[in-house]
Parts: structure tokens; sequence; C-alpha cells
């Protein structure tokens, strides 16, 4: 009998499909440009161009661990809301992430904590009969986890690495591990103030084995691959992604986005 498969989001740019739990070997991802205080502010919008949310990034460091949030606060009063925790020494390694998501933009309100030093993740939904379903369990969590950390792992990974494959923890009231493959899509230009640039595009892509992975696209399951835009060079950004964000949900762009200033007042002058 095959399994029934799920879809359900990772952070604001990749998908995870849910598949079995268990330990994945993998490798973290090895630190190339070491992270530090970042203050950004982000607009997530639809392929149609109309602004959704604003977003705010903030991400402070102690000692080797890195804490950072990105927080999308929609027009309709939805949140998403997440809290990453991680360490730098060498490999890329996370210590906890907390993400919400949550409003009429989320059909399936989410909730899902990971502490990675002990196993536990626990995840808070709402079933179809409008009940709060509360799940813990203890996993052997592999050491290339990405829950909240796929900009960061993007900006060091060498473009001359056909495909990177990294482990995630999707949120369903039943938490599961997932893989997700990383590919290079080549450099696409873009400008800044008129001034060309060129970005990597990055395709990140479900993974789905074994019966479940031949059938999935024949019943509408494969979810649409996630692309996220990085510009590399000695100071590598990230500047946009494209892809769902939510079980079903439609795909979005989140981009950096910068402040703007009222005019000045005519002096008179």
């Amino acid at each position: 009998m095959i399994k029934r498969v799920l879809v359900q989001s990772a952070r604001f740019w990749p998908l995870a499909l849910l598949l079995t739990c268990g330990a994945v070997s993998a490798e973290p991802i090895a630190v190339r440009h070491i992270e530090g205080t970042v203050r950004g502010f982000l607009v997530l919008r639809t392929l149609g161009g109309a602004t959704l949310a604003t977003g705010d990034l903030a991400q402070v460091v102690h000692g080797d661990r890195i804490t950072s949030r990105k927080v999308f606060r929609f027009k309709d009063g939805s949140i998403d809301d997440e809290t990453t925790i991680y360490s730098q020494r060498a490999v890329f390694r996370l210590i906890s992430d907390h993400h919400v998501q949550k409003g009429p933009s989320f059909p399936h309100p989410m909730d899902l904590s990971i502490d990675a030093s002990t196993g536990q993740v626990t995840v808070r939904s709402i079933d179809k009969d409008g009940k709060k379903q509360v799940t813990t369990g203890h996993f052997d969590l592999p050491t290339d986890l990405a829950n909240g950390l796929m900009s960061t792992l993007l900006k060091n990974i060498p473009r001359d690495v056909p495909e990177t494959k990294v482990s995630l923890v999707a949120a369903t009231p039943k938490p599961r591990l997932v893989k997700l493959a990383i590919s290079p899509g080549g450099e696409e230009p873009f400008s800044v103030a008129g001034s060309r640039r060129r970005a990597m595009r990055y395709v990140v892509k479900v993974e789905i084995g074994g019966v479940a992975g031949v059938v999935a696209p024949l019943v509408g399951k494969q979810p649409p691959d996630t692309e996220v835009w990085i510009l590399g060079g000695e100071a590598p950004a990230f500047l946009r992604s494209q892809g769902p964000t939510h079980d079903s949900g439609p795909i979005w762009s989140i981009e950096l986005t910068s402040p703007v200033w009222p005019r000045a007042p005519h002096s008179g002058h």
C-alpha cells in the first residue's frame, strides 16, 4: 500500500515533503564566510507583484553562536515568525529553531520547535475539526539540519559543486525528516541603481524516494522547486527567493528592500 505523501514548508524559501523519520547520514556545511551582526528588511510579494507582507531580519552574535530572527507581518494580520540559533565553528550546526505561521494566509497554522542538542521536536497544530494538537518526540537528528539556515548555507556552498544535500524537519502533526537537493542553476543579471551585477540562482528540490517518488508527479503531489538568488564574492548575500512557503500554498517571492524616505519639506529658498 502506498503511503500518503504530505507537504509542509521549511523556512521562507524551501518546501519539505514528508518521508519516514529516522537517522540520515549527512555532512554539515563548512563555514567559508563567518556570519555577523545583521539588520535588514524584506518584502514578500505575489508573482504578480502585489505586496503581501513586510519582513524584518535581525541577527546578533554571542561568542560562536548566532541568533537570527525573521518576522513577516502580513496585511491580513497573518504572521510568519522564525527564530534560529546556530553555531559556526568550522561547520554550521543548528542548535534550535522555532517557526510559527498563523493567520488567514496560512490555512494550516503551524508551530514547530526543534532542540537539536536533545533531539526533541514539538509540533503544535490545529486539526480539521479546529482542535489543538501537540506532538512531541525525540529523534536522532542529523548534523546537517537546515531549518532556519537555508540562506546562510547557500552563501557557503562552493559554486562549482553540482549538488549539495541537506536535511530538514518538516512541520506536520507527526514531524518527519526530509532531504533537499541544492544545485546551482547558473548566473543571472540584475541591477543596482543602474549598475549591472550578476547573481547565482540555486534550485532547491524536494527528493521523494521509493514508490511514492514515482507516483507523486502523477497525482499532483510533487512540490515545485524553490529558487534562491545569492550574490557571490568576498561578502555573499541573499537577494531573492521564489517558491511556496506552506502546504499547498502559492508561489511567492521574497526580496531585500530598502527604506523609503519622505520628501524633504520645501524650504522656500
